[in-house]
């Protein structure tokens, strides 16, 4: 099987490391890919918001899968046209991806589908702003804002804060960028992401992780697109996961369904655990990064296979997945000043170390591996509890020099010393 897979981040080279395992998979190409993949895929260009373009490439390589990993391309419409060609492609079409393009499309589905989520209400005019604030947040008695880009954000469109001029600037300059605001209760207790292979009403959950979008030890400073993660999840139990699926996922895929906006890709709902029970925070149309990095770590099962039984109409009969024994952590090390402007050019020392993927890497001409974007690289430590993985993780991260860098020293620090409660 010949796979092309679009993206050119940490997710991706995850993706193509589980793909690499399968021993279906003859031929992996990426595109456009980075530093790292290239070690492992052939590299080529491509506009990867362009649905000709990747089919076009998809002809070239005589690609039996493709696997689409970023959302822009998803909520562009890239895997009609894969699919419109007559190639298989794992990832939704543009009208099942609205699940993440629009919150307002995602919330009216959950409503539909009886499924809880966090009040909200949508301000698409600054002279409404005031008014709406004045019902979230501490003005309402909670114990936050909470206030999202009703589009794509990569992450970082999201404030919560218990200050209400942050969290009117925030709104107010979303606004003025003509961007409709989403603003929402706070949900309260411990995250959660459970990645699900879905195919119209077929639901193969995934280990559940957790991320951390902070950018700073303790969840402080603004949020990024994610500083780590680590699966499985030592306080939920099978049951909650399970009880997940069928209260949440499921009821979701179903009304998508029914409303003729069928989903063929990866389902990630992205939930609260809160003191009444789990609420979703969101849904995203594609595997989410950096979780990927670490459930991918853990997977037996082969990837490839997988995603074509999904993007063809055979997941129902695919089969129970299996799991390596064990937890999986990944920390990601980001160039400084992320998640401002990030510096890049920067000479990476220690990229090639096992358990390394990249992300915002490139080749210069010489040879050498620089930075090239904020979050550079994701190291994934495993091993055979959540102590023995974040060790490995941090032992990894302490042989890599890039000036100026940053880490979380605390993913899955919580968790391993048993201080997360439901």
């Amino acid at each position: 099987m010949h796979v092309l897979v679009i993206g050119s981040g940490a997710r991706e080279h995850a993706l193509l490391v589980a793909l690499a395992s399968d021993p279906k998979v003859d031929r992996l190409v990426i595109a456009p890919g980075n530093a790292g993949t290239a070690a492992i895929a052939e590299q080529r260009d491509v506009d990867i918001t362009s649905g000709p373009a990747v089919t076009a490439l998809a002809r070239d390589v005589e690609a039996d899968l493709v696997v689409i990993g970023p959302e822009v391309p998803l909520v562009l419409g890239v895997a009609d046209a894969v699919r419109a060609a007559g190639i298989a492609c794992f990832g939704p079409s543009q009208d099942a991806a609205r699940i993440e393009g629009s919150k307002a499309f995602a919330k009216d589905v959950m409503a539909a589908a009886g499924v809880r989520t966090a009040r909200s209400e949508i301000v698409d005019n600054p002279a409404g702003l005031d008014a709406a604030l004045a019902r979230f947040g501490p003005d309402a008695g909670e114990a936050a804002w909470v206030v999202k880009d009703d589009g794509l954000a990569a992450g970082k469109g999201v404030v919560v804060t218990a200050d209400r001029s942050a969290a009117r600037a925030h709104a107010a300059g979303l606004l003025d960028d003509g961007h409709p605001v989403l603003l929402e209760s706070f949900l309260d207790g411990p995250e959660l992401s459970l990645f699900c292979v879905v195919d119209g009403n077929t639901v193969v959950p995934l280990l559940p992780a957790q991320d951390f979008k902070r950018v700073g030890d303790g969840d402080s400073g603004p949020n990024t697109g994610g500083m780590g993660a680590y699966a499985p999840l030592p306080w939920l139990s099978r049951e909650a996961t399970a009880g997940i699926v069928a209260n949440v996922v499921e009821p979701v895929a179903a009304e998508l369904v029914r409303r003729g906006n069928r989903f063929s890709g990866l389902l990630y709902a992205g939930l609260a655990m809160t003191s009444t029970g789990p609420a979703v925070v969101e849904f995203n149309c594609r595997f989410g990064d950096p979780e990927t990095q670490a459930v991918l770590a853990l997977l037996e099962s082969p990837l490839g296979q997988l995603l074509y039984a999904a993007a063809t109409g055979g997941l129902s009969d695919f089969g129970a997945l299996r799991w390596r024994d064990g937890a999986a952590v990944t920390v990601v090390l980001a160039a400084e000043n992320y998640p401002g402007r990030p510096r890049v050019g920067d000479v990476i020392v220690g990229a090639e170390a096992d358990g390394v993927l990249h992300a915002g890497t490139a080749l210069r001409e010489d040879g050498a591996v620089v930075s090239s974007g904020g979050r550079v690289l994701s190291v994934v430590g495993t091993g055979a509890d959540l102590e023995a993985a974040r060790t490995d993780a941090y032992r990894v991260l302490d042989s890599i020099r890039l000036p100026g860098s940053h880490f979380r020293t605390d993913i899955a620090l919580a968790a391993t010393e048993g201080r997360i409660r439901l």
